[in-house]
């Protein structure tokens, strides 16, 4: 959406632009005036993570809503692959997720569905961008809110049920011990309901939100926590969600932690086992590790690379026909079942493997061997193109050029945060970690002198 929102919907610091109630309440409208065009009385999901600021941006969103006449469904504490499901599901015109994923507390988002719930086109993006920017914004009609605003308390049951009928044949997990770290996040309640529900011995970490506790020191980014949990209590595996439940990290029963490379890994192989891996391939970003790709080739598997972000993983995977892709942090995408990652489902897709095969998770995932990886990221103000900072283009090319085929570069902007993020990947981590080191103080360099100019 331009200047109002980056790679995954709309993100910012709570109650400043474009977070503020006033930005917000067009964004509503906007949102409303666009879904009119194809439907007279868009009705619309909206859900929200555990942040405190989460329920006064549904009350400016849905203010926006309601002056256009939309009908709004609230659904209170839901994941975002929640909204995504539910918003098809419900037959409803719109999902809308507040929530800024694994940012801390003061930062929230929003993350727009079509009916179809997949993320909203680039095409809507700006007709809904131009809305909000244009001065002469129409005033709306104020409708009575009584008659179009509801809560459905259901909604989160509809998504449960549609996560206990992901296995393919009935799954008992009882006699296994699992670990779940929800991050103080939007899977605090149902991801451990899910799990007793398949009889699994469940102990939850970080359930307790208090709206400035999500993602704090725990969840996807912090997984520690959980490794020394798992083996404290000799659990079979661990579980750690990020703050909306679109991502998971894993560990296994020797607190090994395990990031979404070894999850596409083991899924894909299991997959292509049983001939159901689509095409043979899996869709993967720039970030994943030449240990998975060399796990792949030697199964046979072939791999497609796309920029990072689950919408770029996803178009490629509906573009090409496939039904698997996914990212190092966690985003695995189950295009066979959902339409966005979800953290829940893959958790339940992974522990249908190990059971069918009655093999453990930690054996499995030895089938890829990780290159030493080492990431910096830069706080910047300003985020020129990269070719407008020589210096740091030609240190790149050089450090590539010194590791070869054994070794690679990806220097890129965050899409959600205000970073640079250096990546190198080879076979020394002393080495690689000098190399970074090197590129990060180029970037800090040049971009001062940028901001400065």
């Amino acid at each position: 959406m331009g200047r109002l929102s980056g790679t995954d919907g709309i993100r910012g610091v709570a109650g400043q632009y474009p977070l503020d109630p006033a930005t917000l309440e067009k964004i509503g409208a906007a949102i409303t005036l666009c879904l009119k065009k194809e439907h007279p009385d868009p009705s619309i999901l909206i859900g929200r993570d555990t942040r405190e600021s989460g329920p006064s941006i549904e009350q400016s969103l849905t203010r926006g809503i309601l002056r256009f006449q939309g009908k709004v469904t609230l659904g209170r504490i839901l994941p975002t692959p929640a909204v995504a499901y539910l918003t098809k599901k419900r037959g409803l015109n719109a999902g809308i997720s507040i929530s800024a994923s694994h940012n801390p507390y003061q930062d929230n988002g929003i993350k727009i569905f079509s009916c179809e719930g997949y993320k909203i086109s680039d095409e809507m993006e700006k007709e809904i961008e131009s809305q909000v920017l244009d001065k002469d914004f129409a005033d709306p009609v104020t409708p009575n809110p009584i008659l179009y605003k509801h809560v459905d308390e259901s909604l989160i049951t509809d998504y449960q049920n549609f996560l206990l009928s992901i296995p393919e044949s009935p799954l008992s997990l009882k006699g296994m011990k699992v670990v779940l770290d929800c991050a103080h996040g939007a899977t605090y309640r149902i991801a451990p309901s899910v799990f007793a529900s398949l009889g699994a011995e469940v102990h939850s970490l970080f359930v307790e939100p208090d709206g400035r506790n999500i993602n704090q020191s725990c969840g996807s980014l912090y997984p520690q926590c959980l490794a020394s949990e798992v083996q404290r209590l000799g659990a079979d595996m661990g579980i750690a969600y990020d703050g909306d439940g679109d991502r998971a990290i894993f560990v296994d029963r020797q607190g090994r932690i395990l990031d979404g490379d070894y999850i596409l890994m083991v899924c894909a192989c299991y997959l292509k086992s049983r001939g159901k891996l689509s095409r043979n391939t899996v869709v993967t970003t720039v970030m994943s590790n030449l240990g998975l790709k060399r796990a792949l080739q030697q199964e046979d598997i072939k791999m497609l690379t796309t920029k990072v972000g689950d919408k770029y993983v996803l178009s490629t995977i509906l573009h090409e026909g496939l039904n698997l892709g996914g990212e190092q942090s966690g985003h695995i995408i189950f295009a066979d079942y959902t339409t966005t990652g979800d953290g829940i489902l893959t958790s339940i897709k992974v522990l249908e493997i190990t059971h069918h095969l009655r093999q453990d998770l930690s054996l499995l995932a030895d089938g890829m061997v990780k290159y030493p990886q080492v990431l910096i990221n830069i706080p910047v103000v300003t985020k020129p193109p990269w070719k407008e900072l020589p210096e740091v283009v030609a240190r790149i090319r050089e450090i590539q050029r010194l590791l070869g085929e054994m070794g690679r570069v990806v220097v890129r902007y965050s899409g959600t945060e205000p970073l640079a993020r250096v990546m190198i990947e080879g076979e020394d981590l002393h080495t690689i970690r000098l190399y970074a080191e090197e590129i990060a103080k180029v970037i800090k360099k040049s971009i001062g002198a940028t901001k400065r100019s």
